[in-house]
């Protein structure tokens, strides 16, 4: 007995092209998803450059010292390398003189995929009398 069938031999190319459809169907699933996760890790990367940059702003005002740091506004770009390529961000400083003691805010903003996003810090200096 014969467990072959003589015209049953093989796919048909109705049966290949359908199995070829699902199996692009399932490919430019996964290639969405990988393109999903590399623009998620890049904004991830622009944010976290974004919060180095004011932290090191920060870090110079208050340097220094009370009597030298200003809080008069002022708006200046700093390009920043993230992963492979420059990034452009807008820093913004402003502040308010307090009795004996000085507020000074940085904010900085960037865009990425055409949406705007920023971030800022505060902090307060107190006269050493």
């Amino acid at each position: 007995m014969d467990l072959v069938m003589p015209n049953r031999s093989g796919f048909t190319l109705i049966e290949f092209l359908v199995s070829i459809v699902i199996l692009m169907v399932g490919l430019l699933g996964l290639l969405q998803a990988v393109n999903l996760s590399y623009s998620h890790n890049m904004q991830n990367q622009i944010r976290n450059e974004a919060v180095a940059v004011v932290d090191e702003e920060m870090a110079k005002e208050i340097a220094k010292g009370y009597d030298n740091a200003s809080t008069t506004t002022k708006a200046y770009p700093v390009r920043r390398n993230v992963l492979t390529a420059l990034k452009n961000y807008s820093v913004v400083r402003s502040g308010a003189s307090l009795q004996n003691s000085k507020q000074i805010n940085f904010e900085v903003r960037w865009r990425y995929k055409g949406a705007a996003y920023n971030h800022g810090a505060s902090t307060v200096l107190t006269k050493n009398n």
